[in-house]
């Protein structure tokens, strides 16, 4: 088993957990990314309002999403491109939050996804100024990319994920983590109700 896992980045429409917008995937097979996707959500109805500053962040705006699928018709993409890898991400209970409460809205469960969060891995393994994803990135050899597009900022975050492992020598997602003395979670599920 090499360095395998999913690098995920999204972005929100505003401060609702749940108001996916886009989404950035990037699959890395034993240390190489091997392929990349990226699309934009319509976010689920009553977590669907454009706010100035989020729009400013990313530039997508309500328009942009009105003929684009929404969170329900998008989720069945989304995990078969994940699988059952291990998710990457920069700031990870951020990008987790936003899969578990979009499923949570629409009457999803969220799936037992393990995470692994880029933001801990970097703070082991580099000595920056600043952690914030293009300073990292950077750090990794990975430069000039369009942050706060979706699909650029999870190949970012796989190249930061990448670079680290190889300089831990971890032949895993799992032995890097040990190696760093950082954790790999699970995403909660929910519990279910006792029989009374």
């Amino acid at each position: 088993m090499g360095l395998d896992f999913t690098a995920i980045d999204f972005e929100t429409a505003n401060s609702s957990n749940a108001s996916a917008c886009a989404v950035g995937l990037a699959r890395v097979r034993d240390g190489r990314v091997v392929a990349s996707e990226g699309w934009l959500i319509r976010p689920p109805a009553g977590h669907d309002r454009f706010f100035e500053i989020n729009v400013g962040i990313h530039g997508i705006r309500e328009s942009d999403v009105a003929s684009a699928e929404t969170w329900v018709e998008q989720l069945p993409r989304l995990l078969d491109f994940v699988g059952d890898d291990i998710l990457v991400a920069h700031n990870a209970g951020f990008d987790m939050r936003v899969l578990r409460s979009a499923c949570e809205v629409t009457g999803h469960v969220a799936p037992p996804a393990r995470y692994l969060c880029s933001l801990h891995v970097a703070r082991k393994t580099y000595d920056l100024p600043s952690y914030r994803l293009p300073f990292v990135a950077a750090a990794a050899g990975h430069l000039d990319f369009a942050h706060h597009d979706a699909t650029a900022d999870a190949l970012a975050c796989a190249q930061i994920v990448i670079d680290a492992g190889a300089r831990a020598g971890a032949g895993d997602l799992v032995e890097l983590a040990m190696l760093l003395g950082v954790r790999i979670p699970q995403i909660p599920q929910p519990v279910p109700a006792s029989a009374s």
